[in-house]
């Protein structure tokens, strides 16, 4: 079935989908510079922890296929590009894809191979070792999702014996979807899977306020894909747990991850904490789909995540397009409108961290992590190259 692609590229073209202006216009902007992906990131028409990493990546890799590097010496050339990459880092702090992508990227381009080289040819080798990594980043990350949707299925129906006879309803909280990555997604990516096996009944999505992406994004998705879907506010989802976990057979709350860490303490959209308090209180599994690029392992627990606060009118305004006075929608015409009195103090993290004593599953693309007898996520089975105590 065809999905959503929030990202096209080919060496030396980067196309981005704008997601401000889904889901009643389809319109890719060409990001070509480090400034364009900064831009692009920071005013979130790209978004999603690994599709973040991913822009950044490839768009410094277009402007170093483009020939935009006037460095001569290989010393120049990687001082160059680790300049652009610090520079990049800075665009979304709080998603750790990001930093692990820079990281990974720094490394291609001190690995390259030198020996016997003049300075020419090496610049070549060095820009040529930054493209591929930023490619395969590309790549892994679609296969990283299909798995992630693999797991995380196989684990949800080992916990309720779940059949297409009985299959399970699902809650899922901002966008992790094919928007939000290269391809299929995390959070998401589960519930396609478990559609696709047939052991999804339904899948709830909340608005995500204040910038609706669950509304705008993550319906949007569902409704494409012909999923079985309905659409609540945040501020239902205790109604929907209580009211309609049984007749629906609700199992768990699905969502991704912009950065776990040590133990497991997670930091995602804003709300994500509230919905594992009220799973926790009604029985409902909560479950956390995000590949392995978005474990830190060097920050012990959530008190050192840093959490990006955002402007007072992205909570006080809202655009969409106009409704006319027939009830039909023209998408040919947008508006922004206050919804508060401006003069309001604002108070607007983009993001909470959910305690890890509230989350039951820990899903990545090399498999799903539980909790021990001590309370505590063990990620060394599933990242045993970087695990230390």
């Amino acid at each position: 079935m065809a999905t959503l692609q929030a990202i096209k590229y080919s060496r030396g073209k980067l196309l981005v989908l704008d997601q401000l202006r889904l889901p009643h216009e389809h319109h890719y902007d060409e990001v070509s510079t480090a400034e364009e992906a900064f831009d692009c990131i920071r005013s979130m028409r790209v978004r999603g922890a690994p599709a973040i990493a991913i822009v950044a990546a490839l768009a410094h890799a277009v402007e170093l296929h483009n020939g935009n590097c006037t460095a001569t010496t290989p010393e120049e050339t990687i001082a160059y590009i680790e300049g652009r990459l610090d520079f990049l880092k800075e665009s979304r702090p709080t998603a750790v894809d990001l930093s692990n992508a820079i990281s990974l990227l720094k490394l291609a381009a001190r690995a390259a191979k030198l020996e016997g080289l003049a300075h020419p040819e090496a610049k070549e080798a060095i820009l040529s070792s930054y493209i591929e990594a930023a490619e395969n980043i590309l790549a892994r990350d679609l296969e990283n999702n299909t798995s992630i949707g693999t797991h995380g299925a196989a684990w949800l129906q080992q916990q309720y014996n779940a059949t297409p006879a009985r299959p399970l309803s699902v809650l899922t909280h901002c966008n992790t979807g094919s928007l939000a990555t290269s391809g299929h997604g995390t959070a998401l990516g589960i519930i396609r899977t478990l559609h696709a096996q047939s052991l999804l009944k339904h899948a709830y999505c909340t608005e995500t306020r204040p910038y609706n992406q669950g509304s705008r994004l993550t319906s949007f998705e569902l409704v494409f894909e012909g999923i079985p879907s309905t659409l609540i506010t945040d501020s239902m989802a205790a109604a929907l747990f209580h009211l309609h976990r049984e007749r629906m057979n609700i199992g768990a709350v699905i969502v991704g991850a912009d950065r776990v860490v040590r133990n497991g303490d997670t930091a995602n959209k804003i709300g994500t904490y509230a919905l594992a308090v009220l799973a926790r209180h009604h029985g409902v599994k909560f479950v956390v789909a995000a590949p392995t690029t978005s474990i830190d392992l060097e920050t012990e627990s959530g008190e050192g995540i840093k959490i990006e606060e955002r402007k007072p009118e992205e909570l006080t305004q809202i655009s969409g397009a106009v409704v006319g006075d027939d009830g039909k929608v023209d998408v040919t015409r947008t508006a922004r409108v206050a919804i508060a009195d401006q003069r309001i103090g604002v108070w607007n993290p983009a993001f909470d961290v959910t305690p890890h004593d509230l989350i039951d599953a820990i899903v990545t693309e090399r498999g799903t992590v539980v909790k021990g007898a001590d309370g505590r996520f063990d990620f060394s089975q599933v990242l045993p190259e970087r695990w230390r105590w």
